[in-house]
């Protein structure tokens, strides 16, 4: 079965495993996935992520998620640029979310970057999504 947005499952899974107080979730592996789930470690989002190589089939990545004081730390996840629309913004007006709590992650020209790292490397880009 093709997707016609695997970045927004991603998330989707990503959100659901949170409601249900998951310690991990399972998502097929991608370079934008593993890229976005970088930039979600380094922002600390998540605890981490490992990809398993099946013996047939696609790559598989395990997200472990992350909790605090019994709450999952991702309150609110939002697919931003889809396939339908793309959203691109410069480096002047990039998103600042829930005054600096949240993140907006962006694929640039230097990488798939959150957005307080596209300010400090002054690029714009892509807007994939939102998270607090």
């Amino acid at each position: 079965m093709s997707l016609s947005d695997p970045l927004g499952d991603m998330l989707t899974r990503i959100r659901n495993g949170q409601r249900a107080m998951k310690s991990s979730i399972k998502s097929p592996s991608s370079k934008l996935r593993l890229n976005v789930l970088e930039a979600l470690k380094r922002e600390g989002f998540i605890r981490g992520y490992d990809v398993a190589e099946p013996e047939k089939g696609k790559p598989e990545v395990t997200i472990e998620l992350k909790y605090y004081q019994g709450k999952g730390v991702i309150e609110h996840v939002s697919r931003i640029s889809k396939p339908g629309r793309r959203v691109y913004t410069g480096v002047k007006d990039l998103p600042t979310i829930r005054n600096g709590l949240g993140v907006a992650i962006l694929s640039t020209p230097s990488g798939v970057l959150s957005d307080n790292e596209a300010r400090d490397a002054h690029v714009g880009g892509e807007v994939l999504c939102k998270l607090y």
